[in-house]
């Protein structure tokens, strides 16, 4: 009986790893495929792409889907993870904070959901399941 309830509170690290490779697939896929969606409909979307930073629609939709696309599968791999994690993390910050701020929360919802989890993942890293493991050995 006591070693069943040894699942619940003694850290495991394996078990840690498998749940930060989930998340990262998790929300790796996830905006890869809302990525994909961009680069499909680049041309009809792009000369009217939200700009909330004044950049202009072109380049706003250019860095929209370099972080949700390339990004992402960087985030899926595990490699070069943190920074790939930055650039997540201002696309869905600006998402939620800026363009979104004056909308319902649902409206903001899944850009603050994957604000949230690539922040904890930024802290936390890519896990021993990853790329970045493979070439630093730390």
């Amino acid at each position: 009986m006591k070693s069943i309830f040894k699942i619940f509170w003694d850290p495991n690290p394996f078990l840690q790893d498998l749940g930060l490779l989930v998340a990262r697939l998790t929300v790796g896929i996830g905006m890869l495929l809302h990525g994909w969606g961009k680069i499909q409909n680049f041309s009809a979307m792009a000369s009217s792409f939200a700009d909330p930073l004044g950049i202009g629609s072109y380049p706003s939709a250019i860095l929209v889907i370099f972080a949700e696309f390339i990004c992402s599968i960087l985030l899926i791999l595990g490699f070069m993870s943190r920074l790939a994690l930055i650039n997540l993390l201002i696309t869905m910050g600006v998402a939620g904070f800026i363009h979104h701020a004056a909308d319902p929360f649902a409206k903001k919802e899944l850009a603050l959901l994957y604000f949230g989890v690539y922040l904890a993942l930024f802290f936390l890293g890519p896990g021993r399941l990853s790329v970045d493991k493979v070439i630093y050995k730390r």
